[in-house]
């Protein structure tokens, strides 16, 4: 019997409600915000990457036309610095010395785009030409750039006090059990790469504007996030004010994966300078300032064997992955490498692992959480490693999968760093993804690419990832007077399509159209506690949570028309925003429902779903890619998607999260790089150096999800939010290097295999 999809809930590929704000030009961005009286701020900012400084005299500057404040250092030092509270504890038990963003440098700068002072002025062009008249005297020193390179002996220290620019030093594994699998190992595999430094660019660069109630003594902070409550927590502790004495507001978000998660200097600076002058203060960025002082992602360096016996069966993984941290220890950056190496067995069963992570201090913007979050590195060090397995032992790419996956039997299955898979059927949907790809017909698309002399590759990852992290999401939905309904969470909107998805679940429940129920969030003084977005968490604990204080309202709406009905609350149905006695035509609407409640909480619904283990979605990616051997330029001509992440909410929201993910992964693969030079200068500044995936960079994508629902999550959920660009970053390197490696016996080059670089390697090969 086939199941009949919903036309609200669950399973319905629901058109997004929020769309018609956006594409009609209503949407509400932090910039488009105007409170009277608004001045603008503007961040001078360092030119060298690391050295000392003196600041002159500052009357020019103050006494510039329009100009109300100019900040220094020091007339911020009070406040201290923004700290990372994330920091893991050592082998030893120790846990590493962090060094904190300070607001305002006082002395010395540590990386290009460090801030120097903020002055505000009438608006943000007289600010910045205030700026230009402070005198700044740099003693510009040697920096450390190099990834690769920071614990070279020569190498300049960022922090000399420290004697070292090793941040800190986490290990995973069984160094004893892997050294002995490693002695008894028929074939030992190794790869050597730097897993390149990326630039988030969403669409909306960051902005926040600062206000101050000389009455109440109280701050409000505006600013694009990706969950108001953390924000709110870290600035109240910076200020040392009471959390009443703080409201952060966020509206409409172009963009956040990862970057807009965390505090920035500008925050608490445009909420100090609003406390000083009285007047509420923006401060907004430009694309070049996000080039430069927006955390960034990736930036690892690794090395990584695989110990196999003779028929290709993983005995051991060893990996020493070195993680550039920036110049300072941005908020959640400690995390990421170590959240990643928890992933570094993948799909397969491997029962030894050696893992080190060091993470390093450089002078180069500080690093962070960014789409994804330490498992794309993960899945891209493996399945590299994989591939390269599987040209050694002359096993196919899938072959060298099966016989290593592990099998649906053995779950749940324990890894050895302590995750703890629920399941997963990993050889199912390989198999489905390379029938949709046509595997089997790919030497005759590579015979044609030759024929015109082209040369042809095709690569696989299978990955599995760890999301929706222990915790909580909770729900709050209210009926209101009119008959809608309003839902408060505190998760963030960053274009997900959470007011679609949301109202889903509640529809569900209310049989009410999505239209009729409003999403909420992003505001501190509506909802006192959430925990944003973030690691693919909304839908699995939100959405889950959302459904349960539908089910909490729908209860109570019931009761109170079988009041009114005069009928037992078991015989009211709810219908198309009606409560019903089943088989009449006795009915009230919803309206009236809220007009007849003796109390307010009677129209109030309540939903929190508490998750004590991650879920894991996994999927196998296959990309087909033909090169010109001449030019180096490569063409992703197919690519295909076989995704498992539970249950399917609205597949059309969910192939918009997977298609987006997978250009971001094919970007990072072919064309994006973050490059510093040796002085520390960012060369990548600007689209004009550093390249974004375009529309002709991609082909369609064939998506198609083979579901195998958690059994740790309620309602079968996995996530899906980072999953596409997990998957897709190896699989099209994997690709490249195929048709490298079929072509010239090329079996490496490194990230992004831009055509210079591809037809270099060509050119050394021949």
């Amino acid at each position: 019997m086939t199941a009949v999809t919903p036309k609200f809930g669950m399973g319905a590929s629901v058109l997004r409600v929020e769309d018609r704000a956006f594409i009609t030009g209503k949407g509400r961005y932090t910039d488009d915000i105007q409170p009277q009286g608004l001045l603008h701020g503007y961040v001078l900012r360092s030119p060298v990457a690391n050295g000392r400084f003196t600041i002159g005299a500052l009357e020019a500057a103050r006494t510039a036309p329009g100009v109300h404040l100019v900040l220094t250092g020091d007339d911020v030092a009070h406040l201290g610095g923004l700290k990372c509270e994330v920091m893991q504890p050592q082998p030893d038990g120790t846990r590493a010395p962090t060094r904190d963003i300070p607001l305002l440098c006082r002395g010395r700068v540590h990386y290009v785009g460090d801030a120097v002072a903020f002055v505000v002025a009438d608006s943000r062009g007289l600010a910045q030409d205030a700026a230009e008249l402070i005198e700044v005297d740099y003693d510009a020193e040697d920096a450390a750039a190099d990834t690769a390179a920071a614990l070279d002996p020569q190498t300049p220290l960022v922090w000399p006090e420290l004697g070292s620019n090793r941040a800190f030093f986490h290990h995973f594994g069984d160094k004893a059990t892997a050294d002995a699998a490693f002695a008894k190992a028929t074939r030992i595999t190794r790869v050597e790469f730097h897993n390149n430094r990326l630039v988030c660019n969403y669409m909306e660069a960051r902005a926040a504007i600062g206000e101050w109630d000389a009455d109440e003594k109280r701050f409000t902070l505006t600013t694009g996030s990706q969950g108001v409550h953390s924000m709110h927590k870290i600035l109240c502790s910076l200020f040392g004010v009471d959390k009443g004495k703080l409201r952060v507001v966020t509206p409409d978000v172009g963009g956040g994966f990862g970057t807009k998660a965390f505090v920035y200097r500008e925050h608490a600076l445009v909420l100090e300078a609003a406390r000083r002058l009285g007047h509420p203060v923006k401060w907004a960025a430009d694309r070049t300032e996000h080039f430069l002082t927006d955390a960034q992602g990736r930036d690892n360096f690794v090395v990584a064997e695989m110990a196999m016996d003779g028929e290709g069966r993983f005995l051991a993984l060893r990996i020493d992955l070195k993680a550039n941290m920036g110049a300072y220890i941005s908020q959640y950056a400690p995390f990421i490498p170590y959240l990643g190496v928890t992933m570094s067995t993948g799909a397969y069963d491997i029962t030894a692992l050696d893992v080190s992570v060091t993470g390093l201090y450089t002078n180069t913007c500080p690093v962070d959480a960014y789409r994804g979050a330490g498992r794309p590195e993960a899945a891209l060090l493996l399945e590299k490693l994989v591939d390269a397995c599987a040209r050694d032992m002359g096993l196919a790419a899938d072959e060298i999968r099966r016989r290593n996956f592990i099998r649906p039997e053995q779950f749940p299955y324990r890894t050895q760093t302590g995750r703890l898979y629920d399941n997963g059927e990993f050889e199912g949907h390989m198999n489905l993804a390379m029938e949709r790809a046509e595997w089997t017909r790919f030497s005759e698309r590579l015979a044609e690419s030759g024929s015109r002399g082209k040369i042809r590759g095709i690569g696989m990852a299978t990955y599995i990832e760890a999301c929706a992290f222990p915790g909580s999401e909770p729900a709050h939905v209210e009926l209101n007077g009119d008959g809608t309904v309003t839902l408060k969470i505190g998760t963030q909107s960053n274009g997900q399509g959470h007011a679609t998805a949301y109202a889903q679940f509640v529809a569900e429940k209310l049989d009410l159209p999505i239209e009729r129920i409003r999403v909420r969030q992003g505001d501190t003084d509506e909802l006192k506690a959430g925990g944003g977005t973030g690691g693919s968490r909304s839908i699995p604990l939100g959405g889950v949570s959302a459904a349960r204080a539908g089910e909490d309202l729908a209860a109570k709406i019931r009761k109170i028309a079988a009041d009114e009905l005069e009928a037992s609350a078991a015989d009211i149905e709810l219908v198309e925003g009606q409560a019903r006695i089943v088989g009449t035509d006795r009915a009230i609407d919803f309206a009236a429902v809220a007009r007849a409640a003796r109390r307010p909480q009677d129209l109030q619904g309540f939903g929190e779903f508490r998750q004590d283990e991650c879920t894991y979605p996994n999927g196998t990616h296959i990309c087909e890619v033909e090169i010109d051997p001449d030019s180096g330029a490569t063409q992703v001509v197919r690519y295909t998607i076989v995704d498992d992440f539970g249950v399917t909410v609205n597949p059309m929201l969910l192939a918009g999260q997977v298609h987006g993910g997978v250009v971001q992964g094919i970007g990072q693969a072919l064309t994006e790089n973050a490059v510093y030079g040796e002085d520390g200068q960012l060369l990548t500044a600007s689209f004009m150096d550093y390249a974004m995936p375009r529309a002709d960079t991609v082909p369609f994508f064939h998506f198609e999800t083979r579901n195998v629902p958690s059994v740790t999550n309620a309602l079968g959920i996995k996530g899906a939010g980072e999953a596409g660009t997990i998957g897709s970053t190896p699989a099209a390197l994997n690709a490249v290097t195929d048709a490298l490696y079929r072509a010239y016996g090329i079996g490496h080059i490194e990230m992004p295999a831009t055509p210079a670089r591809i037809w270099g390697a060509i050119r050394g090969a021949v």
